[in-house]
């Protein structure tokens, strides 16, 4: 039986994008990116956001459907991120979506965004139910153990910055680009990553929960502790506060992760696996880090190819798919959400990432 064919749109931050997913097959995936528009202003404005998406989506799923050579007709549903995410984002991707599903009489399917990242390891790798997701983007950073769709246990999470938040305010404070992952991690590998000592934060607590507003501070104080000092930052100045930057994040990642692997080792899986997704899973430090973690404790690695860790829709697409195999349909009551937890017994996670409100 062919799988179904489904058109996923994604709005949630400064990305618009399309994509067309038939079960494990990407056969379109467009992404639209908005930094020329908010570069001027350090960091994504959430009224140019909306309203870039609303002049692009219709751009981005024509061409979609061009790279896929199909047509709307052929398509067998529509999934869309309806949340958590920047709100005039979010609610243009679900207008957009709600307007194709009753104009073509297909079905609806909101996803919850957070829920596309984590699914991405069954889209990329097959990855058998249950396994440890660590999501780490811009917005958000938590260990869930997935185990269907929409079965989530948090295990803990950020109290704070999300790392990619900490990564874009690094750059800001040393004058690199944004987004500041990939300026942060390319500086990085010029640098001395035992020259400065910053804080690895909450390892003297117990649990998964972490912290990465304390690091940020720290090499503030270290920049302008060398600017006092030298008059300025040197070039080999700022490769070392970046690398040594980045090892406090891999290793903060890392032990915390080595924790959250016990808690899921007690569930017995089948078939042990570890996933990283989201934007801060393209960084190959970290990578490492958590490969290393997986080959001593035994657990299967996955991360997804670089261009589907950061936003896009063929996630959204495929997280849709699943949804739509179990009976999941949406009406015109869909409505977006700005903050959407996955694990709907957990209690909240604090403060606000670039992306929107933590869930």
């Amino acid at each position: 039986m062919t799988s179904p064919l489904i058109l996923g749109l994604e709005s949630s931050c400064d990305d618009t994008a399309s994509a067309l997913v038939r079960g494990q097959e990407v056969l379109a995936s467009v992404v639209l990116g908005q930094s020329d528009l908010h570069a001027e202003f350090g960091g994504v404005v959430p009224e140019i956001a909306a309203r870039a998406h609303a002049e692009r989506l219709d751009g981005a799923i024509k061409q979609a459907l061009d790279e896929a050579e199909t047509s709307l007709n052929d398509i067998d549903a529509i999934a869309v991120t309806a949340g958590p995410g920047l709100i005039g984002g979010v609610v243009s991707g679900v207008m957009m979506a709600k307007g194709l599903a009753t104009g073509l009489n297909k079905p609806l399917i909101g996803v919850n965004h957070l829920a596309g990242h984590a699914l991405t390891p069954r889209l990329t790798d097959g990855l058998d139910y249950p396994y440890l997701m660590l999501l780490v983007s811009g917005g958000h950073c938590q260990f869930l153990i997935v185990r269907g769709p929409q079965d989530f246990t948090r295990l803990g999470g950020t109290i704070d910055d999300a790392p990619g938040e900490a990564f874009d305010k690094t750059a800001r404070l040393l004058g690199l680009s944004q987004p500041g992952g990939p300026s942060v991690e390319a500086a990085a590998q010029g640098g001395d990553e035992t020259r400065f000592r910053f804080p690895r934060p909450l390892l003297d607590r117990l649990g998964c929960d972490m912290s990465f507003s304390g690091l940020k501070t720290a090499l503030l104080r270290q920049r302008d502790q060398l600017i006092d000092e030298k008059g300025g930052l040197t070039e080999q100045d700022r490769k070392d506060v970046c690398a040594s930057f980045q090892a406090a994040v891999r290793d903060v990642l890392v032990e915390k992760t080595r924790r959250a692997i016990s808690a899921y080792l007690d569930e017995t899986p089948a078939s042990p696996a570890l996933a990283v997704a989201g934007g801060v899973a393209a960084n190959m430090t970290l990578r490492a880090g958590l490969q290393d973690l997986c080959a001593e404790t035994g657990l299967r690695f996955t991360a997804p190819p670089l261009r589907l860790c950061t936003d896009n829709a063929a996630m959204i697409a495929y997280a849709g798919s699943e949804l739509f195999a179990r009976g999941k349909r949406d009406d015109m009551s869909l409505s977006a959400r700005p903050r959407w937890p996955l694990d709907q017994n957990a209690a909240p996670l604090l403060g606000s990432g670039k992306k929107g409100a933590k869930a």
